[in-house]
């Protein structure tokens, strides 16, 4: 016989915490600021309620790297209760998820609203938010009474652009396609809520289109009927990140025609003809964009 002075437990079963999410951001020194915004935004009673939440937890360098970020005092912070709001609630998920859980490269909902994804990279997870921003999350699986704790390095922001908003705002490499959009009428569309997928096209796929049909670009630009068909056939009209992309089958677009995708991540057009997806999964607030080096073109 040997005596120990400890309980084992089998490797599925924890123990149950005492403290709920709250009480254990405020055991915790590097989430003081966490803390502190918690309770600037009044959101201590949900956080410490029945849950089970899940909470992706800034640190409090995070919070630093934030304030110096948006050019602003943690105490301007703490007194924007509507923005604080917006960024916390955009931390928390509801329902228990720890590691083993997370949906990889999926769309992520939270509290807040939008979205965000993780990636499983080499390093660890990195979470991805509303503005394309990036976030490690150095330590998983912090249990509490009503869900489990996150730990990441950098403060997540929700989506403040449209994919209209985010193909301008990516200039000069997106011009092209924003003059289109605008000289098809479609932004109000794609500015609209969606969601939506674009498969959007460089400044250098729209040349090598014009130099491929002998026209130019005022040409095309005052062609509405063909540049409406051409833009529509490369939107989708679900949110499709990457990992739902489907490899094979044929793929419907806004325009009425299809296109598939093979497995090297190159779009085959209704013309038999090769774009490869370059970029994957910038977020946006009413969709995502995917960026390829040719414009795709529908059936004659």
């Amino acid at each position: 016989m040997h005596v120990i002075d400890r309980v084992i437990l089998p490797n599925n079963i924890t123990l149950p915490t005492s403290r709920n999410i709250v009480q254990t951001a405020l055991a915790l020194p590097q989430f003081s600021v966490l803390a502190e915004a918690v309770v600037a935004a009044n959101l201590q009673g949900t956080l410490a309620g029945t849950g089970p939440f899940t909470v992706f937890a800034p640190t409090n360098a995070a919070f630093t790297a934030l304030l110096t970020e948006l050019g602003i005092t943690k105490e301007a912070l703490l007194a924007d209760v509507p923005l604080l709001t917006a960024v916390l609630q955009y931390h928390v998920l509801n329902g228990q998820v720890l590691r083993a859980a997370v949906p990889v490269g999926q769309a992520i909902t939270p509290l807040a609203g939008g979205i965000f994804k993780i990636d499983s990279r080499t390093a660890g997870l990195v979470v991805t938010d509303g503005r394309n921003r990036t976030a490690n999350i150095t330590a998983t699986d912090l249990r509490t009474s009503n869900g489990v704790i996150h730990v990441i390095d950098k403060v997540l922001l929700p989506p403040n652009r449209n994919i209209v908003e985010t193909a301008i705002a990516s200039a000069p490499e997106f011009s092209i396609l924003v003059e289109a959009v605008v000289a098809a009428n479609l932004q109000g569309t794609l500015s609209g809520t969606g969601p939506f997928t674009v498969f959007a096209p460089t400044n250098a796929a729209f040349a090598a289109l014009l130099t491929e049909l002998g026209i130019t670009k005022e040409a095309l630009l005052a062609n509405t009927p063909l540049l409406t068909s051409v833009l529509t056939y490369h939107v989708l009209p679900a949110r499709v990140l990457r990992a739902g992309v489907p490899v094979g089958p044929a793929i419907t677009t806004v325009q009425g025609g299809t296109f598939t995708v093979n497995s090297s991540l190159a779009i085959i057009d209704a013309r038999g003809r090769r774009a490869n997806i370059t970029t994957t999964d910038m977020l946006t607030s009413n969709g995502v964009i995917h960026v390829i080096d040719r414009v795709i073109l529908p059936a004659p």
